[in-house]
């Protein structure tokens, strides 16, 4: 008789499929959406310059604050980047995870030691939620965070908190690793399935707007 499918096996095989298709058929979905369906059809020329050397110098510019507001917003601008590379360096160099990537690209990467990954984990999580708890307290910030945006913070800091909790064997409720490991996969399945329906999204289509500004300003004569 086949044994009875336990919660870790369902997130580890069926959840994940799942969670990962329903990701792909929405980033695909959406990404239709702002290429081909909203793409502006152009009869003149460019006033000026080239459209894709202005879309590129957008892309690169707009990555960076303006001048004029870097005082203003640099506590934000440097902080996002932070946790940013931060979250990305501890799903993608951390040792416990390498088995995944193998398992999935069939080939992985040098990680870093563990206590490292550890420390940059927890540094992400403790800026995620200053800049969570500052969306509360700044009267700009709180009147400009709606749901969404929240949901997004929570969903993007739980698989670090249950990935913590798992990797060091830590449970204030005296759960088994497993349990804490089948609740650190379904956190990322989680957040997986709300990437392309929440303002997450702007992780694929940030490069991509801030391309068609350029592009689009330069016809009319302006550097974006």
């Amino acid at each position: 008789m086949m044994d009875s499918m336990t919660a870790l096996d369902f997130l580890r095989g069926p959840g994940f499929f799942w969670a990962f298709s329903i990701m792909i058929a929405g980033l695909l979905w959406r990404l239709a959406g702002v290429i081909f369906f909203r793409a502006p059809h152009y009869a003149s020329k460019p006033k000026e310059g080239n459209v894709i050397g202005a879309g590129l110098r957008t892309m690169v510019i707009r990555s960076v604050p303006p001048h004029e507001l870097e005082k203003n917003i640099q506590f934000q601008h440097f902080t996002g980047y932070a946790w940013h590379l931060g979250w990305f360096a501890t799903f993608l160099l951390l040792g416990a995870h390498m088995p995944f990537f193998q398992s999935v690209l069939g080939f992985g990467w040098p990680s870093l030691p563990n206590i490292a990954v550890m420390v940059l984990a927890a540094l992400t999580l403790g800026i995620l939620l200053t800049l969570w708890i500052r969306r509360f307290t700044h009267p700009v910030l709180r009147l400009l965070s709606d749901w969404d945006d929240h949901i997004s913070v929570v969903l993007t800091m739980l698989p670090i908190i249950t990935g913590i909790m798992a990797f060091t064997h830590f449970s204030p409720f005296g759960a088994r690793y497993e349990t804490m490991l089948a609740l650190h996969l379904l956190s990322i399945e989680v957040l997986m399935i709300w990437i392309p329906f929440g303002k997450i999204f702007h992780m694929v289509t940030g490069l991509i707007v801030r391309y068609r500004t350029g592009a689009s300003f330069i016809r009319r004569g302006v550097r974006a």
